[in-house]
C-alpha cells in the first residue's frame, strides 16, 4: 500500500487548556482573549509589539455533522508590556467577528491551539468530555491539566503520528484531506471503466482484488480496515481525475457563468463521498462475512418494517417465535456513529444485545457508557482500540470476536 504520511505535514504542533467563563463569555467578560496561553510563543514568537495572525476559530460537537468554521485573524500580544517588574504572559485577543463560534463554548469546555504547516492558528472549541475532545487528545497526544494553562506539544518535523485510518477520520473532520500517491491500481480502474464511478458493490470488489495479501479469515479486523483504507484511496484519486477534467471544461456558456451548475456539481462530489464510504463498509463486512461462512441476511425485515444492516442466522429464524432468540444476532454498520447510534435500538426487539461496528475513533465515554446502559455493544476493528480510554477499551470487542459469538450462537 502507499505511503500514508505523518501528522506533521501538517501540524507544527497543538495545545490544549480548560477554558474559563472569562475568556468565552460576555455575561462574565468581554476581554475577547484566550488566557494561558504562553507556552504557544514557541511557534507564534514572542513580538515586542502586537502581531496579528491568522487564525481559523473552529466549534465542534457531537451532534453536529459539519463543525461550525470562521476564518479570520487573532491579535498574539503581551499582555505584561511596560510592566518590567513582571514576566512576560502572552495571549491571543479574537475579534468580535469570532464571536459566533467562541461564544458557543462555556465555563469548562476545551480549547485546542494547533499550528498548522501552512502557519495558520486554528483554535479549536469544543465541548468538555465530548468525542471531539478524545479525539483531538488522541491525535495531538496530549492531555488536559486540572488548570487553566495550554498543555501543548511540538511535533518532530521528520514524523510524529502515522495517518492511519483513526488520524485520517480525524483529519476530515477538521476539513483537512491527507495528502496520498495514487494506488498502483488506479490506471487498471480506468482502464476497466473509464473517467466514471462503477457501482458501489463493483468498486469494492475491485479493490478488494487489487490488494494483496489480506486475509479475512485469518486476520478480518486487519482485512477490513486495508479494504476500507485502499478503496479511499482508489475513490479519491479516482475523483481527482473526474473533477479535474470537469473544472477544464469550465461552468460558463458564453458569456455566462453557469453558477448554479457549479454548485451542483460540487453538491454531487460530497454527497458521493458520504454515501459511498457507507456503501463500501457494507460491502466489505459482507466479504469477510462470506469468508467466515456465516449464515446471515443483509438489509433484513424486522418489526415495523425496520430493517437490519445484517441479522444472523436469518430472517425466517427471526420471524418463527420457536426459534430462540439467543440464537439470533444482529449487527448494524456505521462507518461513524454521532447521536446515529440510537436508531439501531429500534431495531430487532427480539435481540439483546444489539451489535453496532464502527470505524469511528475515540468515542466519548459518556457515548459509550449511554450504550451499554441502552444494551449496545460496540464492535471495532482491532486497530482502533487504542483510540479510546483504558476503561472503555475492557468493553470493547473486535470484528473476530463478533464472528466467533455469531458461531458459536448459530451452532
Amino acid at each position: 500500500m502507499a505511503a500514508r504520511g505523518y501528522l506533521s505535514q501538517y501540524f507544527e504542533g497543538a495545545g490544549a487548556k480548560v477554558l474559563r467563563g472569562t475568556e468565552i463569555d460576555p455575561a462574565v467578560s468581554r476581554g475577547h482573549e484566550f488566557q494561558g496561553v504562553d507556552a504557544f510563543r514557541v511557534f507564534l514568537g514572542t513580538p515586542s509589539e502586537k502581531e496579528q495572525v491568522p487564525v481559523t476559530y473552529i466549534w465542534m460537537d457531537d451532534e453536529q455533522e459539519e463543525p461550525d468554521r470562521l476564518d479570520l485573524h487573532g491579535t498574539w500580544y503581551d499582555s505584561r508590556r511596560g510592566k518590567g517588574h513582571r514576566g512576560p504572559e502572552y495571549r491571543l485577543y479574537y475579534p468580535a467577528a469570532a464571536e459566533p463560534v467562541v461564544h458557543r463554548a462555556r465555563d469548562g469546555d476545551t480549547l485546542f491551539l494547533c499550528m498548522t504547516a501552512e502557519r495558520r492558528v486554528l483554535a479549536i472549541l469544543c465541548p468538555a468530555g465530548s468525542s471531539t475532545e478524545q479525539k483531538l487528545l488522541w491525535l495531538f497526544g496530549l492531555s488536559l491539566t486540572d488548570g487553566y494553562e495550554l498543555n501543548q506539544r511540538a511535533l518532530p518535523a521528520d514524523g510524529g503520528r502515522d495517518i492511519d485510518l483513526a488520524a485520517k477520520f480525524i483529519l476530515g473532520e477538521l476539513g483537512i484531506e491527507p495528502e496520498e500517491p495514487e494506488p498502483d491500481a488506479l490506471d487498471r480502474l480506468v482502464d476497466r471503466y473509464g473517467l466514471k464511478f462503477p457501482g458501489t458493490a463493483e468498486f469494492s470488489a475491485f479493490a478488494r482484488k487489487t490488494l494483496k495479501g489480506i486475509d479475512p479469515r485469518g486476520d478480518p479486523d486487519a482485512a477490513l480496515i486495508a479494504w476500507m483504507e485502499h478503496e479511499e484511496a482508489l475513490f479519491r484519486s479516482l475523483e481527482r481525475r473526474i473533477v479535474a477534467g470537469r473544472l477544464t471544461e469550465g461552468f460558463s456558456d458564453g458569456d455566462t457563468v453557469d453558477v448554479d451548475g457549479f454548485l451542483s456539481f460540487s453538491l454531487s462530489v460530497q454527497n458521493r463521498r458520504k454515501s459511498r464510504a457507507g456503501w463500501a463498509f457494507g460491502h466489505h463486512v459482507e466479504a469477510i462475512l462470506r469468508a467466515h461462512d456465516v449464515r446471515y441476511r443483509r438489509e433484513a425485515t424486522t418489526e415495523k418494517r425496520n430493517a437490519a444492516d445484517f441479522l444472523f442466522p436469518g430472517e425466517a429464524e427471526y420471524a418463527d417465535p420457536e426459534f430462540p432468540a439467543t440464537q439470533l444476532t444482529m449487527l448494524a454498520v456505521k462507518t461513524s456513529c454521532k447521536d446515529r447510534w440510537r436508531q439501531v435500538l429500534a431495531e430487532a426487539d427480539r435481540i439483546s444485545p444489539k451489535h453496532l461496528l464502527t470505524l469511528e475513533p475515540a468515542i466519548s465515554e459518556a457515548q459509550t457508557n449511554e450504550m451499554q446502559a441502552s444494551q449496545l455493544q460496540l464492535v471495532l476493528p482491532a486497530a482502533l482500540h487504542d483510540t479510546y480510554r483504558e476503561p472503555q477499551q475492557a468493553w470493547l470487542i473486535d470484528l473476530a470476536s463478533f464472528l466467533n459469538l455469531v458461531d458459536r450462537r448459530v451452532l
